[in-house]
């Protein structure tokens, strides 16, 4: 008989996408740095008592996830925060919660998860991404060797640079349009500003300001003021 035990995984060390198809996590897929779920409860009342279940359970593990909820409807997301990726925590937690889910009668749909990711095509990307951190208000991390922006929470887009020769400034196909709280806008443009942007237009403010980065690629920020009432 052996007197070997099996030695506990390390709960800090980050798992690679294929180790997670080893856990056999059938609700859940790892989409970049976070394993994401989405379950249709039915009604309202029922996707509130997951929360709730959730929440408990969460709080007993001191580990916890980040919640959607909407009519029938709970998108749950998890990862290790203090080490910036998916963690056996996370594995054990992702296992919980889809014990509660079935027993709330909640349908798994791993299908439908994404994250969105949008790529800006720079010469020099060190130029301007101080500018679309200051106006997502984007936190700056190290991943597959590049430099992004990313919304913590994971509810925003992501935001890469991809390589490119220098060009004048683009036609642009795209661009994002922001939309914040009246009272926050002033701040929010000042930061752009500083971060090396330029206000391009401001005749339509306060429904919305023009800005661009160091290289010409637009935005708008956008409130909810110096609009015709939706509805009307």
């Amino acid at each position: 008989m052996s007197d070997k035990t099996e030695t506990p995984p390390d709960p800090k060390r980050t798992l690679t996408e294929l180790e997670l198809v080893t856990e056999q996590l059938p609700d859940w897929r790892m989409l970049i740095d976070r394993l994401h779920a989405s379950f249709d409860t039915g009604d309202f009342i029922t996707a509130v008592k997951l929360v709730d279940a959730i929440t408990l359970t969460a709080e007993e593990m001191d580990h916890h996830p980040d919640l959607d909820l909407a009519y029938g409807r709970l998108d749950v997301r998890l990862t290790s925060h203090d080490v910036g990726g998916v963690t056996p925590r996370d594995v054990v937690l992702a296992r919980a919660i889809s014990e509660l889910a079935l027993a709330a009668e909640a349908t798994p749909h791993p299908e439908r998860t994404s994250v969105l990711e949008l790529g800006l095509d720079s010469a020099d990307a060190a130029e301007i991404r101080p500018f679309w951190v200051a106006l997502l208000d984007y936190d700056t991390v190290e991943a597959w060797g590049e430099i992004q922006i990313r919304d913590v929470t994971g509810r925003r887009a992501t935001i890469w640079f991809q390589p490119t020769e220098a060009h004048d400034v683009p036609r642009q196909r795209w661009h994002l349009d922001l939309r914040i709280p009246p009272e926050v806008v002033e701040d929010r443009i000042a930061a752009a500003i500083e971060a090396g942007g330029d206000l391009v237009d401001d005749t339509a403010a306060p429904a919305f300001w023009v800005l661009a980065d160091p290289q010409g690629n637009r935005a708008c920020l956008t409130t909810w003021q110096g609009r015709e009432p939706q509805g009307v």
